[in-house]
């Protein structure tokens, strides 16, 4: 029986007993340089796995190099799929190969479909694999990422319109609640505790007021087979403790908070509760500082990285707007707003980085001291763990500072101009996301933004154009390179996805501003297909997690997640992680030709 190393995938999918018959079936064969091992049109009758040595993969009708293997990987199995191999597969170097039997591979395939289906699947699927060996003890990711809402959600308690604030209070009691449902003409209102008590106490209402006018509309709603995460996260963003669950126009149940954290039971999900209690900036730092942790618990515990990266970027958000309200006085809310950019904006960013901030005022608003209160919120944001911007792009900086006439302005000289900064500018604002004050403002800017930029064909070129300023880092031969020090994924891989899915969505005029919800709507547009826009959102999750487990590893370390994350050491990836980076890479590649041959890149 050969020892063989069978703990990645596609043999990790079987169990052990399918193992051990691996063991005993395959054989060891030795290839010269140059040597075909499998020829185009040859009926395949091996799965082969390299043991040592390095195999090209040649397209015999274009003599193209397609494909790249080292030890550790696998190739032939599609051509036992298919019947026959479509590519050559020569020895580039002296290799010595495992030979898996055709017979007892589709015997494998027959009474294991999940090894089966491994070598059919998209990047989507097979990143799912990654996804569940992150897994660890605690709540598994069965328990914590496939809870329905429909799992936690109470019965829905309503009240009439015209019922008396005394009414709803006894009504309250007496159901041992602490919300109730306003029905309204057919729509439906939010009634708590805490309205009441305002009524009375903070509006001086009488009893007998009718529950109508300080209930809140519109509800902050979800359905009941959204993921119960999505309910903590919609509840962190729209800062309430309780959503709505609704089947059509319909109530069907109302989440609490605590109902959301008392069913995932672990203490590090407490911190959106801490986050909403806290009311000055020590209780606001102390919630802070906690998120590093959330965020091993949540990789941990095998959360989808689009989860984990909503919830981070709502509870920053939150932490972000509380500080800006212990700063500015509340007179001043509604005629300002308070954006975040660059990562944070598109809510990519898991672990704190550094400050991109901006604020817009209401055209003719007075705001004596702005300046000082402005300066003072940066030094709570540095004491809350967010570093100052290198850039300086930050609301202390007069710079991203100016009324959204002003604002207006900056943004026809900087499409006029088309240099490297004033494009820089545009990408920055095109991510911003309002965190505080009027959200209007920003919306109406961004409009501005649109109409100023979507159109303008020039302008897209130049704006596209940064895609290609970062090779990708494949070999001619389709591999990944491996230099010791590491490639670059944020260059080469992140950035170019990030940049040209932001390109498109300028011209097409797309809200949303993270980079997944991005492709998306790119896809509800027709701009994209939907398989590739699901592996290039994949391909951005996988770059992003292996940059966040430096960050992490880093963090376990030092205290603090320093050093260039960016550079990922490819000999250190297990086998599924390489073929999962290159495939990715190769997306990355085809997007941006996709991108060159959309906006004339070759020519600009």
């Amino acid at each position: 029986m050969v020892d063989i190393d069978l703990s990645q995938a596609p043999f990790s999918l079987l169990d052990e007993a399918g193992r051990q018959r691996v063991r005993r079936g395959v054989d060891l064969a030795y290839y010269d340089t140059d040597e075909i091992i499998l020829d185009a049109g040859q009926t395949g009758e091996h799965v082969f796995l390299i043991h040592k040595g390095e195999v090209a993969e040649l397209d015999t009708a274009t003599t193209e190099r397609i494909g790249h293997y080292t030890a550790g990987d696998l190739f032939g199995a599609i051509s036992i799929l298919n019947g026959q191999s479509r590519y050559r597969f020569i020895a580039e170097q002296e290799s010595l190969c495992y030979l898996l039997p055709r017979s007892l591979f589709e015997t494998l395939c027959r009474e294991y479909p999940v090894f089966a289906d491994y070598f059919r699947q998209s990047l989507t699927d097979k990143s799912r694999l990654l996804t569940e060996r992150r897994t660890a003890g605690g709540i598994t990711m069965a328990g914590f990422m496939l809870a329905r809402v429909a799992e936690c959600m109470r019965e829905p308690r309503l009240i009439d319109a015209d019922a008396s604030i005394a009414e709803a209070a006894l009504r309250l009691r007496e159901i041992g609640a602490d919300s109730l449902l306003v029905a309204a003409d057919g729509r439906y209102g939010m009634l708590t505790k805490t309205d009441l008590l305002d009524g009375l106490i903070g509006q001086s209402l009488d009893r007998a007021t009718p529950v109508l006018g300080i209930a809140h509309f519109p509800l902050i709603t979800v359905r009941p087979d959204d993921y119960l995460f999505q309910a903590l996260i919609a509840m962190t963003r729209h800062e309430v403790e309780r959503v709505v669950v609704v089947e059509g126009e319909q109530p069907v149940g109302v989440v609490e908070l605590t109902d959301v954290l008392s069913f995932f039971s672990s203490r590090s999900y407490t911190v959106s509760l801490e986050l909403e209690q806290a009311e000055d900036l020590d209780a606001l730092a102390r919630a802070s500082a906690r998120l590093p942790g959330l965020v091993k618990a949540l990789m941990a515990q095998g959360v989808k990285l689009r989860f984990a990266m909503e919830l981070l970027a709502a509870l920053n958000g939150r932490i972000i707007s509380k500080a800006f309200d212990l700063t500015v006085p509340a007179e001043h809310h509604q005629d300002s707003c308070l954006m975040v950019m660059g990562s944070e904006g598109r809510g990519e960013q898991i672990l704190k980085t550094d400050q991109d901030n901006g604020l817009i005022l209401a055209d003719g608003a007075d705001w004596p001291g702005r300046a000082e209160q402005m300066d003072r919120f940066i030094e709570r944001l540095l004491t809350l763990g967010y570093p100052r911007c290198p850039g300086n792009i930050m609301v202390s900086n007069p710079q991203w500072v100016d009324s959204l006439g002003g604002w207006r302005q900056r943004i026809d000289r900087w499409a006029e101009r088309r240099d490297g900064e004033a494009l820089m500018n545009l990408a920055i604002l095109l991510d911003a996301h309002a965190v505080a004050g009027n959200p209007a403002l920003l919306e109406s800017l961004r409009e501005a933004l649109f109409a100023r930029c979507s159109h303008d064909e020039l302008l897209l070129s130049h704006f596209a154009r940064p895609v290609l300023s970062f090779s990708t880092p494949l070999t001619l031969f389709g591999s990944l390179k491996r230099p010791t020090h590491g490639i670059d994924i944020k260059k080469g891989g992140i950035f170019p996805i990030v940049h040209g899915v932001r390109t498109l969505a300028l011209e097409r005029r797309i809200r949303p501003t993270s980079t997944l919800a991005r492709l998306d709507a790119l896809v509800a547009d027709g701009r994209l297909e939907a398989e590739f826009a699901a592996d290039l959102g994949e391909a951005l999750s996988l770059f992003a997690e292996l940059r966040l487990n430096q960050q992490l590893a880093r963090l376990e370390d030092t205290g603090k997640p320093e050093g260039d994350a960016n550079l990922v050491v490819v000999q250190r990836l297990s086998t599924l992680e390489r073929d999962l980076l290159r495939e990715a890479l190769h997306l990355v590649k085809e997007f941006k030709q996709r991108l060159s041959y959309r906006f004339h890149l070759e020519y600009s």
